[in-house]
């Protein structure tokens, strides 16, 4: 009777023992699938505002913008005036568009993004070009005089590291430039003052443009090798160092890295984006010197490719087919607007340089 007792306890816990462990396993497999399904709602968020912040900013009327300003500030609209307002705005673009400024982003989606983050390193490029220009050509009326204090101070921040987040952040210098730009844009506009200056000359035009021509080239030829190409590298010698002064001919393929193509198409349509309402700034401010020499045609020429270059992609990726192959090359394609505004650019530039 005793082992009957015992042995029906020992039954009775072992059962309650199993139904302990179900329990726990039960419970276990709730939580995982909890965890599940935030981290699915979590990846789909993301997925959603990654796609959101991936969008292009639209073009804006650069005049409009800035008689808006101007009208805003209660200032005049001097020379230079409005290619200064549309530097202000095209490096605003970039710390207010949607998601902000991602190319210093640590968490997802940002960390996931690379596309939108090229696309403001060719943004960037162009805004730090013109902030150079302004310094060093733009605001002086010859090599001796004085440079802009505030113009000063906002180039040398717009060169700042564009993948720094902290100490200080990239959004940080970025802001304190476009404060510079602004006092030196209200200095500009106010006639009572006359430290500020902007000088409409073709050989300070012909200067930038130099330097968007060199931009545009080196895009070209590195979006052309999306398909991989032979370069020709030439070695001129030293006739001083007893050399014979013999070109050496070097055979080279050059193609850009798979990982890398859609980073190159994309910072070709930051630059895109940004020359191109720079140039339509340029064309109001030195509509005079561009009628003198004939050149108005041809500046719209180049802004009509550039901004070609910005069309919708409804492709979900960046193709890389062949030259001729079944598949598009959108890199070629790209290839080809550039190329055609830096011919352009090579061509305004002679024009701006005949007498």
């Amino acid at each position: 009777m005793l082992d009957w007792k015992n042995r029906t306890a020992g039954a009775r816990n072992s059962v309650d023992d199993s139904a302990t462990k179900v329990r726990g396993f039960s419970g276990k497999g709730r939580l995982v699938r909890i965890g599940g399904a935030v981290l699915g709602l979590y990846l789909l968020v993301a997925l959603l505002v990654g796609w959101y912040w991936s969008q292009e900013p639209e073009p804006f009327s650069v005049q409009q913008h800035a008689q808006a300003a101007a009208q805003d500030a209660q200032h005049q609209m001097v020379h230079g005036y409005t290619t200064v307002a549309t530097l202000k705005q095209v490096a605003s673009t970039l710390l207010n568009k949607p998601g902000g400024y991602l190319a210093n982003d640590l968490a997802p989606p940002g960390l996931w993004l690379d596309n939108m983050p090229s696309w403001e390193y060719g943004v960037l490029v162009q805004v730090r070009d013109m902030a150079r220009a302004l310094r060093k050509d733009f605001s002086r009326s010859q090599s001796q005089s004085t440079e802009d204090p505030d113009l000063a101070k906002a180039e040398p921040r717009f060169h700042f590291d564009n993948k720094s987040w902290a100490l200080p952040a990239s959004e940080a210098e970025y802001s304190e430039a476009i404060k510079s730009l602004d006092r030196y844009m209200a200095s500009l506009g106010d006639p009572s003052k006359a430290n500020a200056q902007f000088y409409t000359r073709a050989d300070n035009l012909n200067n930038w443009l130099g330097d968007a021509a060199t931009r545009l080239g080196s895009l070209s030829q590195r979006l052309s090798a999306s398909v991989g190409r032979v370069r020709l590298n030439t070695e001129v010698r030293d006739p001083a160092q007893g050399d014979s002064g013999e070109v050496e001919v070097v055979e080279g393929a050059y193609e850009t890295p798979w990982l890398q193509i859609d980073n190159v198409f994309y910072e070709a349509r930051g630059q895109a984006w940004a020359l191109a309402h720079l140039l339509r700034a340029i064309e109001v401010d030195f509509a005079d010197v561009l009628v003198k020499k004939n050149a108005t045609v041809s500046l719209r020429q180049i802004i009509r490719e550039l901004e070609a270059a910005q069309e919708t992609l409804w492709s979900p990726m960046v193709l890389n087919g062949s030259g001729y192959g079944l598949l598009a090359n959108h890199s070629l394609v790209m290839a080809n607007y550039i190329s055609r505004a830096n011919a352009g650019l090579i061509d305004l530039r002679m024009l701006l340089s005949q007498g």
